[in-house]
């Protein structure tokens, strides 16, 4: 019998221009192993329909045939069909409550989810993922919102000429106008005002290696957290370089009782507290990119930067490009779009002002940032997925758990199983 896979229509909003399976991919699918394809049509998608049917592809707006969907982001609850197979973004493991109406209406279609998140090796590594390409767009991002910063007080730099990511035509011309940049203040140096700059990243995983592969082409020098108070006060400061720290989990945080464990700080971070007061006032930049629940201490609060109102602060950009809302940034009070992608937080006044402003913490926070070099992310996103599509398409997902062929890193991402929640998901229950 014919195997189908079916792809929606991203439509969470005017930015979502990603599709999980590229058409080069999807033709792959039917020439290797059979796997025909149905794709939703869209004016929005950064594929266009006729790409799609090019490559043998069905486009039509009716899924019912197909008994695996994939999509990026969540499927409005209303287009859920009975025991179906579906591939998102889930947005439900930590028990997100705008996503709990979502996972009760998939409990209740005895549907199967798998989550991209979720898939993982035997280390509990991802194997698939946007988070490079989010840290691509959040680092230009972060950037350009600092440069308008220093616009507003009179300070202009080379960083002026930087454009916002949705404006690059590509990546590559992203990557190379970043590069004229870095020439120019490699050449003549940046304002004495600024120097020298510090951008700080909190965390070293995939996101964090694709924000840093972008500040790199920058003019560069990288520093131990521990030499940061030495650069602030070097009689000279150098104004050819840009200074990157890359803060550790050891680096951020410290044990309220007894010596540092890595392995403890995962399994009981509530007995660890932040030490990032420390050092973000020596900071011009931070960019967040560390994965983070409410069991983990926070590294920004509005109350310590509150109490530094009146003390010696540089701290003027956060690049939130993890965007936990009221997470590990407390000040991230919401997410934003790429058309209006910053707020500012005043400390003196615990209060909010929309966009840039010349005082206070601006916090880039936009939620979707692969959204913006959409092409390459969704290349690099379906070159893996395609290796786990057939397993998925052909599975008998009627038999029990246990009995489910499936590698091992797609059964480890199964959330739901006709609609019961499998073993190391069990503990979401409570949340619907």
């Amino acid at each position: 019998m014919k195997k189908y896979l079916g792809i929606r229509r991203e439509d969470k909003n005017k930015w979502e221009r990603r599709v999980p399976l590229i058409p080069e991919d999807v033709k792959e699918l039917k020439d290797r192993f059979g796997i025909e394809a149905v794709v939703q049509p869209s004016a929005l998608r950064i594929y266009t329909d006729d790409e799609f049917e090019k490559n043998k592809v069905i486009v039509q707006e009716d899924l019912s045939q197909v008994d695996t969907v994939f999509a990026v982001k969540e499927i409005p609850v209303d287009l859920l069909a009975q025991g179906k197979t579906y591939i998102f973004f889930s947005h439900t493991i930590k028990g997100q409550p705008y996503n709990m109406g979502l996972l009760q209406k998939l409990v209740n279609l005895k549907c199967n989810l798998i989550d991209y998140e979720r898939i993982v090796n035997e280390k509990n590594q991802r194997l698939i993922f946007f988070g490079a390409h989010a840290g691509y767009a959040g680092m230009v991002e972060t950037l350009f919102a600092f440069a308008q910063k220093l616009s507003l007080k009179g300070i202009h730099s080379p960083l002026d000429e930087l454009k916002q990511a949705y404006a690059y035509a590509s990546l590559d011309e992203a990557k190379a106008h970043v590069k004229s940049i870095g020439e120019t203040i490699a050449s003549q140096g940046l304002p004495e005002q600024i120097a020298p700059l510090v951008v700080g990243f909190a965390g070293y995983g995939n996101v964090s290696q694709g924000a840093q592969q972008i500040l790199d082409i920058l003019p560069v020098k990288e520093i131990s957290p521990d030499q940061i108070t030495q650069i602030r006060e070097a009689a000279c400061p150098d104004r050819h370089h840009i200074y990157k720290v890359v803060f550790k989990e050891a680096d951020m945080v410290t044990p309220i009782n007894g010596e540092f464990s890595l392995q403890e700080y995962y399994d009981h971070p509530e007995k660890y507290r932040s030490v990032m007061d420390g050092f973000l006032p020596h900071l011009d930049i931070l960019v967040n990119c560390i994965y983070w629940t409410e069991d983990y201490p926070r590294i920004v609060t509005a109350k310590g930067l509150q109490e530094s109102v009146d003390k010696p602060y540089k701290l003027s950009v956060i690049g939130d490009i993890s965007c936990d809302i009221e997470g590990s940034i407390e000040i991230t009070k919401d997410a934003t779009m790429p058309d209006n992608a910053c707020f500012t937080y005043l400390p003196g006044s615990d209060a909010f002002e929309a966009g840039i402003t010349t005082d206070g913490i601006t916090v880039m926070a936009i939620d979707n940032l692969p959204c913006e070099f959409s092409k390459e992310s969704s290349i690099f996103f379906s070159q893996v997925l395609k290796g786990f599509a057939p397993d998925i398409v052909t599975a008998d997902f009627d038999t029990s758990f246990d009995a489910l062929e499936l590698p091992y890193a797609i059964k480890k991402a199964l959330i739901l199983h006709k609609g019961q929640f499998t073993p190391d998901y069990e503990y979401m229950k409570e949340f619907i």
